[in-house]
C-alpha cells in the first residue's frame, strides 16, 4: 500500500511509519518543513496547502497532526492552538481528497485522529461508540476535531474516527512524565484515584491502526484495551512492574497549579469500552493493565 501520515514525528506516527515500512509498505510523510527525500512531502495545514495529488493516490491517509495537549499549560490562547492545528489539519486533508469530484477519485481510507476525550468525565458511566458527546475543555476540542472529517464520511469516503485513549509506552507521552515518578516509587494517585482511564499500549495501538485499515469499518471506533482500570489501580500495576510500591497522593489542587485547565480532562473518568474492534475479532497482546504494566517496563 502506499500510506500518507500527518504528524508522523509524534509518538504514535513515528511507531505506525516504522511499522508499515517494516511490511514493505510505501510510506510518505506530510511534513511542514523541507522535505528530505521522496517519502516526505511539505505541506502548510495553516495554509491550506498539500499536494492533493499525493493525497488522492494513497490507498491510505492517517490524519494524526495536532499541537500537544500534554505540554503546556492548557490556557485561553492555547486551547484555541490545539483547536485550530487539529481541524486546519484535517480540513486541508478532507478538502484534497474531496478534490473537484466530491471524492469520487479516491478509493482509499481516511484513518482520522481522534481522542477518548470526546465523552468528557462520565464517572462510572459505560461507554460505547454510540455514546454522546461530553462537555469538557477536551470534549469540545475533540468534536470540532471530529466535524471537521465529516464531510469526506458524507461524500462516501470510508472514513474512520480513531478514539484513543491513554497510550501507554516505554518511552514518550504519559511514560515521559510520569513513569519517572513510578519508577522511584514517588507516585500513588493523581487526585482522588477513583477515575477510570480508558488505555491500550503502543503496541497494540498500532496494530489496531494496522488492522482497521485492513478492515472495512466506517464509522467511529474506541482505540482502547478492552478492561478500563481506576486511577490507582494503574499506578499500582505500573510500581509494581517496576518493583516499586505505590507512592504518594498527588492532590488536585497541584495538578490545577502545573497544568491549568487541562486538569479537568486529566482527571476524568473515562470509562470506555472496545465495542467496535472487539465485534471485528480484534486481539489484543495487552489486554489488562496488569499485561501492559508488564510489556511498558520490560521493553524501558
Amino acid at each position: 500500500m502506499r500510506v500518507v501520515i500527518s504528524g508522523s514525528s509524534g509518538l504514535i506516527g513515528t511507531a505506525l511509519t516504522q511499522s508499515l515500512h517494516e511490511g514493505g509498505h510505501d510510506v510518505v510523510a506530510l511534513v511542514r518543513r523541507t522535505p528530505v527525500g521522496p517519502h516526505e512531502s511539505r505541506w502548510d495545514p495553516a495554509a491550506g496547502t498539500i499536494d492533493a495529488d499525493l493525497v488522492r493516490s494513497a490507498d491510505a491517509v492517517v490524519n494524526l497532526a495536532g499541537a500537544s495537549i500534554g505540554d503546556k499549560r492548557l490556557t485561553d490562547s492555547y486551547v484555541e492552538v490545539v483547536r485550530g492545528s487539529r481541524v486546519d489539519s484535517t480540513r486541508t486533508i478532507v478538502d484534497a481528497l474531496l478534490g473537484d469530484d466530491k471524492g469520487a477519485g479516491f478509493g482509499g481510507v481516511l484513518l482520522q485522529g481522534s481522542s477518548m476525550g470526546y465523552y468528557g468525565s462520565r464517572g462510572e458511566e459505560t461507554l460505547s461508540e454510540r455514546s454522546t458527546p461530553g462537555h469538557t475543555v477536551l470534549a469540545d476540542i475533540v468534536t470540532d476535531w471530529e466535524a471537521a472529517a465529516q464531510p469526506a464520511r458524507d461524500a462516501g469516503i470510508r472514513t474512520v474516527t480513531v478514539r484513543t485513549g491513554l497510550v501507554l509506552a516505554p518511552h514518550g507521552g504519559f511514560a515521559e512524565r510520569l513513569l519517572p515518578l513510578v519508577t522511584k516509587g514517588l507516585l500513588g494517585t493523581l487526585g482522588k484515584g477513583d477515575a477510570w482511564h480508558s488505555w491500550i499500549t503502543l503496541e497494540d495501538h498500532i496494530r489496531a491502526l494496522r488492522f482497521l485499515i485492513d478492515s472495512d469499518h466506517d464509522g467511529a471506533v474506541n482505540a482502547i484495551a478492552p478492561h478500563p482500570a481506576r486511577d490507582a489501580a494503574l499506578i499500582r500495576a505500573l510500581s509494581e512492574a517496576a518493583g516499586r510500591r505505590p507512592g504518594f497522593h498527588v492532590p488536585a489542587f497541584v495538578l490545577e497549579a502545573a497544568v491549568g485547565r487541562a486538569i479537568e480532562d486529566l482527571l476524568s473518568s473515562t470509562r470506555g469500552i472496545p465495542g467496535v474492534l472487539s465485534r471485528l475479532g480484534f486481539e489484543w497482546r495487552h489486554p489488562t493493565i496488569e499485561d501492559a504494566a508488564r510489556w511498558v517496563m520490560a521493553k524501558r
